[in-house]
C-alpha cells in the first residue's frame, strides 16, 4: 500500500525539490499531471504550454530513471481528472494513499486548491529561492519603503556574490548607471541557443497544436530547452558569448534584434530546470576570470538574487488579492491591438508582434513599451496583468503579478516603486531605433502626427496631478508641465484624449 503521494507540478522540475527531498522513494508516488485547468485557467502562449508540458515529461522520465514510481497524466488521458486536485484524488483512489506532499506552489489560486481537498496536505517551502519568506518578511517589518536595492545587498552579504570581505566588490554596489547604453548599430550575438525538438518535444508540439491552436502566438517555431542539460548549455552559451555586453545594452531595443545580448534563461529558472545560485556563481566566475566586466555581471546577478527575489517576496507578503489591486482607478479595456501588433506605434507593433512569435520580449520592452503604454492610457491593470501572464513563456504569477502590478502599472500604490514608470517617446526614441520607421514622429507634441506616448504622457501627469505632484522625483516635471502654455496644455489634452476615443 502507497504510504503517501508527491506532487511535483510543472514549475517545479527540480531534483532537489523539498516535496522530493521529504518523500520515501521505496513507498511513496510521485504524481504529475497536465491538466486542462492548468492551461486554460488563462490562454497561455502554446509555447508556453508546450515548453511546461515537454519539460514535465523528460523530467518525469529522469525521476523514473532515479528509480521512483512516477505516476504520470497526459493531457489527452481519457481518465484525466482536468485539474491538480483532481489527480491527486484519482491517484489516491488508486493507490490508496490518504496523505499528499507538495512543495509550496508559485500562485495563491493552486495554494488554496491543494488546501481544500479532503486528503491530508503537508505543504512545504520551496527551497530552491536564496532567501526564504520568512526572511524577507523579517527584512520587510517595520520598513517605511520597501525598496528593491536595500534588500539586494543583503542578499550580496548572505550569499558573497561580489564580496571583498564585506563591502561590495569593486566599490559601489550598483553599476546600473553604466548599463543604458542605447542602442549600437550592430549587435555581434547570434542569440540565445535554440534546439530542434527531439520526438518527446514533437509529440507535445502536436498535442498543443491540435488542443490550443487558436491562443494568441505562434507555436513554431519552437528552440527553447526542455531539459536540465540544454538549460545548462543554454546559460553556458550566453555567459561566453553574450555576458560581456549584456551589461552595456540589457536596456536597448531593436527592430532587427530580438534578443540582443539578452541571455533568456529566465524560463528555465522559473520551471527548476537551473539553480539561482548556479547561475550567479557562474556570471560571478567570468568576472574573476576576466571574460566579463563588473558592470555587466553584477547587473545580471542584481536581476537574480536582487530583483528576482525581491518579487516573489512582495507576491506572498502581500496576498491573494494582489493582482486586483488599481490604486489609480483605471478601467479602459486593453486595445485589441495587444492581440494583434496592428497599430501605427512601431514601438508597440514591434513587442507584441515578437511576444507573439517568441513568447518573449526583454524587460525594458514590457516596462517602458508595452507596460509604459497601458499605464499612460489608463488601462485596468488587471486586464494588464493578465495578457502578460498569458503571453511569455516566463510568466507565473508569483513574479509576473508584482512586476506588473507594481513596478509596470503603478497599482499596488506605491510598494514596489517610487514613482510610475511612465515616459514620453524621448525614452523610445533614445534606448532604440524604434522611432526611425514609425509613422507617429517622435518630435511632435501635438497634431494627428505626434507620438501618441507624447500626449498620454502629459494627460497622465495631468490626469494624476493630485497623487503625484508632491512626489519629490515628479516635482520638476510637473513644474514644467505648470510653465507651459495654457493653450498648449490644452491642445495636448484635447489630442491626448481624441486619441484614447479612437482605442474605443
Amino acid at each position: 500500500m502507497v504510504s503517501r503521494l508527491v506532487l511535483v507540478l510543472g514549475d517545479q522540475l527540480t531534483d532537489t525539490l523539498s516535496a522530493l527531498k521529504a518523500a520515501d522513494k521505496s513507498t511513496d508516488v510521485v504524481v504529475m499531471a497536465e491538466v486542462a485547468e492548468e492551461a486554460t485557467y488563462v490562454q497561455h502562449h502554446p509555447k508556453k504550454i508546450a515548453f511546461i508540458f515537454a519539460a514535465m515529461r523528460k523530467f518525469a522520465a529522469r525521476l523514473r530513471d532515479d528509480g521512483w514510481d512516477v505516476r504520470y497524466t497526459q493531457l489527452d488521458d481519457t481518465e484525466n481528472a482536468g485539474s491538480i486536485p483532481g489527480e491527486l484524488l484519482r491517484r489516491a483512489e488508486d493507490t490508496g494513499a490518504s496523505e499528499v506532499i507538495a512543495t509550496q506552489p508559485g500562485e495563491w489560486r493552486l495554494i488554496e486548491s491543494l488546501e481544500d481537498m479532503p486528503l491530508k496536505l503537508t505543504m512545504k517551502p520551496d527551497t530552491r529561492f536564496v532567501s526564504t519568506q520568512e526572511e524577507f518578511d523579517t527584512w520587510a517589518e517595520g520598513r517605511k519603503a520597501l525598496r528593491m536595492e536595500y534588500f539586494y545587498r543583503d542578499m550580496r552579504r548572505k550569499t558573497g556574490l561580489l564580496m571583498d570581505g564585506d563591502d561590495p566588490e569593486g566599490g559601489k554596489w550598483n553599476y546600473d548607471s553604466e548599463n543604458r547604453k542605447p542602442a549600437p548599430d550592430d549587435i555581434a550575438f547570434s542569440g540565445p541557443m535554440q534546439f530542434t525538438p527531439d520526438e518527446t518535444v514533437e509529440e507535445v508540439l502536436d498535442l498543443v497544436e491540435a488542443r490550443f491552436g487558436n491562443s494568441f502566438g505562434s507555436l513554431r517555431s519552437f528552440w527553447f530547452a526542455t531539459d536540465q542539460e540544454q538549460a545548462r548549455r543554454a546559460l553556458a552559451h550566453f555567459i561566453t558569448y553574450a555576458l560581456p555586453r549584456f551589461g552595456d545594452f540589457q536596456d536597448a531595443m531593436m527592430n532587427d534584434n530580438r534578443f540582443l545580448y539578452h541571455a533568456l534563461i529566465s524560463p528555465y529558472l522559473n520551471v527548476g530546470l537551473l539553480d539561482p545560485m548556479e547561475v550567479c556563481k557562474a556570471a560571478e566566475e567570468a568576472y574573476k576570470d576576466g571574460h566579463a566586466p563588473l558592470n555587466a555581471v553584477e547587473g545580471f546577478i542584481r536581476q537574480i538574487i536582487g530583483w528576482r527575489e525581491y518579487v516573489r517576496g512582495i507576491y506572498f507578503r502581500e496576498g491573494p488579492d494582489y493582482p486586483r489591486r488599481n490604486a489609480l482607478n483605471h478601467q479602459r479595456k486593453l486595445p485589441d491591438f495587444y492581440w494583434t501588433g496592428d497599430t501605427d506605434m512601431n514601438c508597440l507593433s514591434r513587442a507584441i508582434t515578437q511576444t507573439a512569435e517568441e513568447a518573449y520580449a526583454h524587460h525594458i520592452q514590457r516596462l517602458m513599451v508595452t507596460g509604459n503604454f497601458a499605464l499612460l492610457a489608463g488601462i485596468n491593470p488587471h486586464e494588464v496583468h493578465e495578457w502578460y501572464l498569458r503571453v511569455y513563456v516566463d510568466a507565473f504569477e508569483w513574479v509576473e503579478a508584482p512586476n506588473v502590478i507594481g513596478m509596470s502599472q503603478f497599482a499596488d500604490d506605491g510598494i514596489i516603486a517610487s514613482k510610475p514608470y511612465v515616459s514620453s517617446g524621448a525614452y523610445i526614441n533614445r534606448m532604440s531605433d524604434y522611432c526611425k520607421s514609425c509613422r507617429y514622429k517622435v518630435n511632435e507634441k501635438t497634431g494627428k502626427d505626434a507620438c501618441p506616448f507624447n500626449l498620454l504622457y502629459w494627460a497622465f501627469l495631468d490626469r494624476h496631478s493630485e497623487k503625484f505632484s508632491k512626489n519629490q522625483r515628479m516635482s520638476t516635471i510637473y513644474a514644467n508641465w505648470k510653465r507651459m502654455d495654457e493653450d498648449r496644455k490644452r491642445t495636448i489634452l484635447e489630442d491626448a484624449e481624441a486619441f484614447l476615443n479612437g482605442l474605443s
